[in-house]
């Protein structure tokens, strides 16, 4: 699903899947939607313009105890511990979304709350740097607070304060940090210039401080290696930060400091397959890139080259077009893990939509193992993830709270699940929170508005239950490189003005036959097991979504398999469809050993599609 050239299925799923069925999703709503998440996120004195009403005071002494004022900040996911790791990455993607999109940001009225919102987070940051070589990277303990299940305003867990300093150094924090205040500069540039010099400043004494003192900062912080495990290391955090201090400065030291140091720190050699809040190479790799094709390396364009080269390995794994790929899910979402995987999704999806537009700017494709790609390929995949997201998926479910009609009810998440202390202050305990609101088998009581929770499994499954933390609890980082993507396909390039291609609808479903039953055949020696594994009801029509299961009932392997599927009206996903008009294995496997099986899925308003086998061979 790589090339949207080839894939009729992705425009068909723009007339079938039911939140599509009115020209598309609502990217402006989707992206006021996705800011309005990080007001629910906030610790600290609530200012009197909170828009999440629910939400009240919290955190209140945070720091005291160590002689700092800690107060404010964001609360990571749906606990209600400060990990300055994901806090200051979550900072560092709102400020590049504005960065590259805040015009259309603007159009859309969204720019002076995304701003908020990086200030809220740089507010912290600056209280949480109080000295050159002193950063504080987490208040709160994980272990405690996950033996409660409290509303913030009613916490009484641990609200320690732990540090990173010369006898206890953390690169990856404080180069995460500097990263972050380095952003963060540009974006209050103009608006703000004062705080712009100030984060400036934090941003050059934190990179001094990560680089002359190194070491992980979770040796130092060793309460934080159960959540937020740094097991990359530092070396990715010191070239994140020196090229978001090139991009706030144009200061030759940091550019130097990229040429020099890329071979020794792994910025041309790792080639990666995910982006986040532990691994940023992807990121730096890209921004070097940018800086290649802007014209920017002076004498390291060779080095410079090497980084490149190892972004648009990350980019053509993406989009399932390198000798090395991602996986992905039988509808086609990228998959990296079972917990949180939208995390990956969006920061994978970002880069691949400003890389497009970079590459756009510069008239140039992407080059891949398998051939080229032109930037509106990249863009394409990068917004059939997000469509994915919003409810274009098997399930027709959508992973942002409150957005569409079929969304997450019960949300891994302290605040929402537990009712508001505004309707009712009663004071909820560590344990009784669990017994009383954890273990409700009912909504939330508080709607989460824009969150995006963790997301399906490898084969698109979801269970909407709130101990299912793997699935339904939401993260900062989730949201905050989606707030860049939202904005570009709400507003266009504002470069060029490319605008994505227009999506033409190629078949109307037919009438829907009521209770389809499952239908098994068998053509020696593979099964095919078909099932209609779920349904609704969209505009007066019922749409069905269809599991098929291929079993190789034989003693051998099967390669070279293809099968022949008609009379289907509808997306399908799983499979890799041929030019012949045949689909094949998916992309990440070329075999099907004895007694296994895999499974694809389809979504249709009919009886069920004919599947038929059309070639094997068994070796």
């Amino acid at each position: 699903m790589s090339k949207l050239t080839r894939v009729p299925t992705l425009f068909m799923l723009l007339a079938i899947v039911p939140f599509a069925l009115a020209g598309g999703h609502d990217y402006g709503q989707a992206l006021s939607k996705s800011i309005l998440f990080f007001e629910a996120q906030r610790s600290g004195y609530l200012p009197d313009n909170q828009r999440v009403r629910w939400r009240g005071n919290s955190g209140l002494l945070d720091g005291k105890a160590s002689g700092v004022d800690l107060v404010g900040g964001y609360y990571d996911a749906g606990d209600n511990v400060k990990f300055g790791l994901p806090m200051a990455f979550t900072v560092t993607m709102m400020s590049w979304s504005i960065l590259e999109y805040g015009s259309q940001m603007s159009t859309s009225g969204e720019l002076g709350h995304a701003m908020d919102a990086v200030q809220w987070g740089t507010d912290y940051l600056i209280k949480a740097h109080p000295e050159p070589r002193v950063l504080y990277g987490e208040v709160g303990d994980g272990n405690t607070d996950h033996y409660c299940w409290q509303r913030p305003e009613d916490m009484t867990t641990s609200r320690s304060a732990y540090r990173v300093d010369v006898n206890n150094p953390g690169s990856d924090l404080a180069g995460e940090t500097a990263a972050a205040m380095a952003a963060a500069s540009i974006v209050f540039h103009r608006s703000n210039p004062a705080y712009s010099r100030e984060l400036l400043t934090h941003a050059h004494q934190l990179f001094d401080f990560a680089d002359k003192y190194r070491g992980k900062y979770d040796s130092s912080i060793s309460v934080a290696q159960k959540y937020y495990r740094s097991v990359s290391g530092y070396a990715d955090e010191l070239l994140w930060a020196a090229a978001w201090l090139y991009k706030a400065t144009n200061e030759q030291y940091y550019l130097d400091y990229l040429g020099e140091n890329g071979d020794a720190l792994g910025g041309t050699g790792w080639a990666m397959t995910e982006f986040g809040w532990d691994v940023k190479y992807a990121g730096v790799q890209t921004l070097v890139a940018m800086l290649l094709m802007g014209g920017k390396a002076g004498g390291h364009a060779p080095v410079f080259g090497k980084y490149q080269e190892k972004a648009e390995m990350f980019m053509c794994s993406c989009m399932g077009k390198a000798n090395h790929n991602v996986q992905k899910t039988p509808g086609g979402l990228i998959f990296r893990q079972r917990w949180n995987n939208l995390q990956f999704v969006t920061s994978a999806s970002f880069l691949l939509t400003v890389y497009s537009d970079h590459l756009t700017s510069a008239r140039k494709d992407l080059q891949c193992a398998s051939g080229s790609v032109a930037p509106s390929e990249l863009l394409a995949f990068a917004k059939s993830q997000v469509d994915y997201i919003l409810g274009d998926n098997p399930r027709a479910t959508s992973y942002m709270v409150g957005y569409g009609n079929h969304y997450p009810q019960q949300v891994h998440h302290r605040g929402s699940s537990i009712v508001s202390i505004k309707v009712d202050p009663s004071f909820v305990s560590c344990r009784g929170g669990y017994a009383t609101w954890f273990s409700r088998k009912a909504s939330d009581p508080n709607l989460l508005t824009g969150a995006i929770v963790g997301g399906p499994d490898a084969y698109d499954n979801f269970a909407d239950q709130r101990d299912n933390y793997e699935q339904t609890e939401p993260a900062t980082y989730n949201n905050a490189p989606l707030l860049g993507i939202l904005a570009r396909l709400s507003g266009g390039h504002a470069a060029n003005n490319q605008l994505l291609p227009v999506e033409v609808p190629l078949h109307k479903p037919i009438a829907v036959q009521p209770k389809p039953k499952p239908v098994s055949t068998s053509t020696a020696p593979v099964d095919i097991n078909q099932k209609a594994t779920t349904s609704w009801v969209s505009n007066g029509k019922t749409y069905y979504r269809y599991s098929v299961i291929v079993t190789n009932k034989s003693g051998k392997t099967i390669k070279n398999f293809n099968l022949n599927v008609s009379k289907l009206y509808g997306p399908l996903w799983g499979l890799t469809k041929t030019p012949s008009g045949s689909y094949g294995f998916p992309r990440w496997i070329n075999s099907l050993p004895a007694g296994k099986s895999i499974e694809f899925v389809y979504i249709h308003s009919a009886p069920l599609a004919d599947v038929s086998v059309s070639t094997y061979t068994l070796v």
